[in-house]
């Protein structure tokens, strides 16, 4: 008995040529991809880099105070004092002051519509904020309160307690 190994009748000595240009393929496709991305990468890091670098300019100019050279300004009529209003005390809130919201801890104060703890709460003044006094004082709820409005922008105004305000110079 004689076995025979079954072989294919045509060998091809010659390497494959389909498999080569499909390294070379590979290797250009990811070539490609490396650049753009390092291309991105690079654009993205300019960018951010101009973006930190830029530097704000400002223009300090001098305040301009007016001079008083007339005799009435010297010498202003009698019912001129009287159109002034009262000075207040150092410290004490009164009609006309300018006050900071102050002693919150960071939580803020709660602006009022009305003068009471049963008043909406329309905002919340920031610590640090400052507002004019317009109305007041009204005692209620064991607090004494003063209607606030926001000097730059009168959408901010209500009542808020006098525990919480403390009087500073006109801003």
């Amino acid at each position: 008995m004689s076995y025979q190994l079954n072989q294919p009748a045509d060998r091809n000595p010659r390497p494959k040529i389909l498999s080569l240009w499909v390294i070379a393929g590979s290797v250009g496709i990811a070539c490609v991809l490396l650049t753009v991305t390092l291309v991105v990468l690079i654009s993205v890091r300019l960018t951010s880099s101009h973006q930190a670098l830029s530097t704000a300019i400002l223009e300090i100019q001098p305040a301009v105070f007016p001079t008083a050279t007339s005799a009435e300004a010297v010498n202003p009529p009698p019912n001129a004092l009287e159109a002034t209003p009262e000075s207040t005390p150092a410290g004490e809130v009164a009609v006309g002051a300018y006050v900071q919201v102050t002693g919150t801890g960071g939580d803020g104060l709660r602006v009022r519509d009305q003068p009471g703890l049963s008043g909406k709460v329309l905002f919340v003044g920031s610590e640090a904020e400052i507002f004019e006094v317009d109305d007041g004082p009204v005692e209620t709820d064991g607090y004494v309160w003063w209607h606030l409005k926001g000097p730059y922008d009168p959408s901010r105004e209500g009542w808020a307690v006098a525990s919480f305000l403390a009087v500073v110079q006109n801003p």
